[in-house]
């Protein structure tokens, strides 16, 4: 593993950590030197390419460098890999690796393949360029007019069209199911954070899920996924669980993942997981705040965002700087309860929901029906008259519907 920053101590524990991610890749050995301009060809100074070349050929195990560079040019690519006789990769190649062995949903295989274009455009131009060298020259096949490289082009933007076309197919179909959901009411509360901070751990806490299987890797969620859950007041949520953020993540593959993120834009509340017990969860909170901003977000999102502070139980005595935010640790159940109080409150304010008591005869049907259309908290009947005074959590749409339907 070979890093670009002379104090990037813990770059290195992501990238050993991207690495040991994968199945049957292990790190041999690792070091920090500093780079030249990257879009040289060697982006390495004379004395630290013989230093790494040196230390290559003294690892005949090695099958591969990693460079923790968001990305290398093909060009670039090709002569570090003449030199060392060995794969080099990016950052962008590991982290999409990883996407791909960790994709088990129909979109999630569609958003990683769109995220391959780039670099397999890239590889062909390079790979054409060397052929002409050898060559002399462009040819055209079976006179069709189309030289090799404007053939490969073709077939690649006709992929990248269909696979742009069956995302496009998905994302209508989500738009309905997400219409069909709205007309429920169930408010959304999207749980987003850095990788492996944590937050499929929370929403099992905060929902009883026994299919949700937490893992101790970067980018076990790739797909989003939904689980219902019940606030303080008996108020159903609904809980989406997303993909997690990472420092420097190539934009590339943020543009393919834009359907998926697309997903938080129409949620009610947005909860940010920090894993405080992280030596740079300063900056990945930085990281993930960026990519949230630059998804475009309705600015009321952005600002009742509420900041969860896990794994506490791994820092003695902890105690939150930032006002408004809730320390908890999802594996040990400690905080919960705070966390699902100041959830209710942000969610209540963010939908318009109001806590209402409302008078309703036993002898027809409003009960039933506000069991059905609202959240009923407390029921508290008088016997003496037939009536009961109902507590519940109500939208005004809601509570419109309900004075039509039983005008007093």
């Amino acid at each position: 593993l070979f890093f670009p920053h002379v104090t990037a101590e813990l770059q290195v524990a992501e990238a050993v950590a991207l690495v040991n991610t994968l199945h049957n890749w292990t790190v041999l050995d690792k070091i920090i030197l500093p780079t030249k301009n990257l879009d040289q060809k060697l982006i390495f100074g004379k004395g630290n390419f013989q230093i790494l070349t040196e230390k290559i050929k003294r690892l005949p195990q090695a099958t591969a460098v990693f460079l923790n560079l968001e990305r290398i040019s093909t060009l670039t690519k090709k002569e570090l890999e003449d030199a060392w006789g060995v794969k080099v990769f990016d950052r962008y190649t590991v982290v999409l690796h990883i996407f791909r062995c960790n994709a088990r949903t129909k979109e999630a295989k569609l958003q990683i393949a769109l995220a391959e274009i780039p670099l397999l455009r890239s590889n062909l131009k390079t790979e054409v360029s060397h052929l002409d060298q050898q060559r002399g020259g462009s040819r055209y096949i079976m006179g069709s007019g189309e030289t090799f490289l404007e053939t490969q082009t073709r077939l690649l933007r006709e992929r990248e069209l269909k696979i742009r076309n069956a995302l496009e197919n998905l994302r209508r179909k989500r738009s309905i199911l997400r219409t069909q959901r709205q007309k429920r009411e169930f408010p959304v509360i999207s749980v987003m954070g850095y990788t492996n901070c944590g937050k499929t751990t929370l929403i099992k806490a905060l929902t009883g899920d026994a299919g949700l299987q937490p893992q101790d890797q970067l980018f076990a969620t790739l797909d989003i996924t939904a689980h219902a859950g019940y606030l303080p007041s008996h108020l159903a949520v609904i809980y989406v669980d997303t993909i997690g953020f990472l420092s420097d993540l190539p934009h590339d593959l943020i543009g393919s993942f834009s359907a998926t993120l697309e997903e938080v834009a129409h949620s009610d509340l947005i909860v940010h997981v920090r894993d405080v017990s992280h030596p740079e969860t300063v900056q990945q909170k930085a990281s993930v705040l960026s990519v949230l901003k630059n998804l475009n977000l309705p600015s009321h999102l952005l600002d009742s965002i509420v900041e969860v502070h896990n794994k506490v139980d791994l820092v003695e005595r902890y105690e939150p700087i930032e006002p408004n935010a809730v320390a908890i640790s999802a594996l040990h159940g400690y905080g919960l309860e705070d966390l699902k109080e100041e959830i209710e409150r942000t969610v209540l304010k963010a939908t318009g929901k109001k806590i209402l008591t409302i008078k309703v005869n036993l002898t027809g049907p409003q009960l039933s029906w506000l069991y059905k259309e609202a959240t009923v908290q407390e029921v508290d009947v008088m016997p003496d008259d037939g009536t009961a005074s109902v507590k519940v959590i109500i939208s005004e749409s809601v509570l419109g519907k309900f004075r039509k339907t039983f005008p007093q």
